[in-house]
């Protein structure tokens, strides 16, 4: 693509060089750039993408967009083109070079603190069982239609993205579901993207080491519903105190969904279990293989998007009765000696007291409950201890032990979580810095009938230790815990 057709309505301060050159690929990594490339020098939070210009010239480049330009631009053959800020254009610029997937598929966001993939995972597997082509963006795995391509970011960086979404062009995708994190909306990754539904789940404390309060935080999810067009729609948890706040500027049509209060998709939970749930939506009842509130309002979001998008209601809840939990999402493995273990991502003091309101309701009194729990390194501290207190306040015992330590010592986190405690409280506490450890003593203290919760991790496969990702599956070890192979 011409370089003047890549750059095509963006406004641009200097340009050094010639614009109708060929680009063959876009970059914001430097050590990616190829012959004919487009190298973007982006500002980030660890690096200064200026600093590799040269660089990215000798992997041959041939274009670089810039905010400064450097002092040498002796190359002849290289364009420098200056913009005021290239992270906000570097989406647009995304968009045009492949091509403005989101003009040719329906693109749902989904954006909150929890719940966001269970939300989008459900989508994408109701659309393929009703016989469409799907794509999927999401923190386990990404989808291109059936194709898995791995994850390494809730949200990719803009380029990725609109790599992803141009190959679901390509394979004659309908639909694209994709979790929308608050640091994609921030560092305007999704920007120029035209989306045809945005989701809001929840918002509670978290990425506050990013954003320093959860009034910017909170700001920063509102914006991606503020930018919503007119001839989109806006799906909203009225069961959060801010689901109206964040559809208060939107120009999309507002649908709200909720468990207890006046809105456009009621549901109400009639029966659960530890294998799942009976649920009236809008006055019709649909076994589901789902567990606990947080749960049902998920489905009750997946169950108002599917209808905004011109679903029959009788076929979506067909189809939401054979849906099955996300993996590492409340997924329950039973013990031959009667206990049973609960492994969720929950990793924010919201999502344990969720996951462990919803064990209590199954229990129901019978049965006590075993919480195996930390936090991560070089994240927000401030939520550490409310985490412990969370789960010691829904547990009869709690192991506090290691997530990803990170560049972090799992004993100074430990040590963050103690300190939410009462010295009371501390007497229900064992802690155990080897993750593995506590699995294992968790599994020879529980008792049949009980349920341990192995909270934090879900679907990871490995802990982030001083920079190296050591395999690790907390199924696995559960499992082996057990004596089950």
């Amino acid at each position: 693509m011409k370089l003047q057709n890549i750059i095509q309505g963006i406004e641009i301060i200097e340009i050094n060089g010639s614009v109708t050159t060929d680009i063959t690929s876009v970059h914001i990594d430097s050590r990616k750039v190829t012959e004919g490339g487009l190298f973007i020098a982006t500002r980030g939070t660890q690096s200064d993408g200026h600093t590799f210009i040269q660089g990215a010239i000798k992997a041959g480049a041939t274009a670089i967009l810039c905010e400064e330009m450097p002092k040498e631009m002796n190359e002849k053959q290289v364009t420098f083109i200056r913009v005021s800020n290239t992270e906000k254009i570097a989406g647009k610029v995304a968009t045009q070079f492949y091509g403005n997937p989101t003009s040719q598929l329906k693109l749902i966001g989904v954006t909150g603190t929890n719940g966001k993939t269970t939300i989008a995972t459900l989508l994408y597997q109701m659309f393929r069982q009703m016989g469409y082509k799907v794509g999927l963006l999401s923190t386990v795995c990404n989808y291109i239609n059936e194709k898995a391509v791995p994850a390494t970011h809730t949200t990719p960086d803009p380029i990725t993205l609109n790599s992803l979404l141009a190959q679901m062009v390509n394979e004659g995708c309908e639909y694209a579901f994709m979790e929308v994190s608050s640091h994609a909306i921030a560092q305007n990754r999704i920007a120029g993207l035209t989306f045809t539904g945005g989701i809001f789940t929840n918002l509670t404390r978290d990425h506050l080491d990013y954003h320093g309060t959860v009034e910017n935080y909170l700001k920063a999810k509102k914006l991606f519903f503020d930018n919503l067009p007119k001839d989109a729609f806006a799906v909203t948890n009225m069961d959060d105190k801010n689901g109206l706040v964040m559809t208060q500027n939107t120009a999309a049509k507002v649908a709200t969904y909720s468990q207890r209060n006046i809105c456009d998709f009621k549901g109400r939970i009639l029966e659960h279990h530890l294998e799942g749930m009976i649920i009236d939506f809008n006055d019709k009842e649909t076994a589901v293989q789902f567990v606990g509130k947080f749960n049902a309002s998920n489905l009750l979001a997946v169950f108002a998007t599917a209808v905004m998008l011109g679903q029959e209601t009788d076929e979506v809840l067909r189809v939401m009765s054979m849906l099955k939990p996300v993996s590492g999402r409340f997924e329950a493995i039973r013990s031959p000696k009667g206990y049973t273990a609960i492994v969720d991502y929950a990793h924010t003091p919201d999502a344990i007291a969720n996951v462990l309101g919803a064990i209590h309701e199954i229990l129901n009194g019978n049965g006590e409950i075993i919480t195996v729990v930390g936090a991560g390194g070089n994240r927000d501290k401030g939520k550490r201890p409310l985490m412990a207190k969370e789960a010691v306040k829904g547990s009869a015992k709690v192991i506090i032990t290691s997530d990803n330590p990170r560049f972090e010592e799992p004993a100074d986190i430990i040590q963050d979580m103690l300190q939410g405690l009462s010295d009371e409280e501390q007497e229900k506490v064992l802690t155990i810095s080897d993750r593995r450890e506590a699995i294992r003593t968790a599994c020879m203290i529980a008792k049949s009938g009980d349920v341990i919760l192995v909270a934090g991790k879900g679907h990871e496969d490995y802990q982030d230790i001083k920079g190296v990702k050591h395999h690790f599956d907390d199924r696995e070890e559960v499992k082996k815990a057990m004596g089950i192979k």
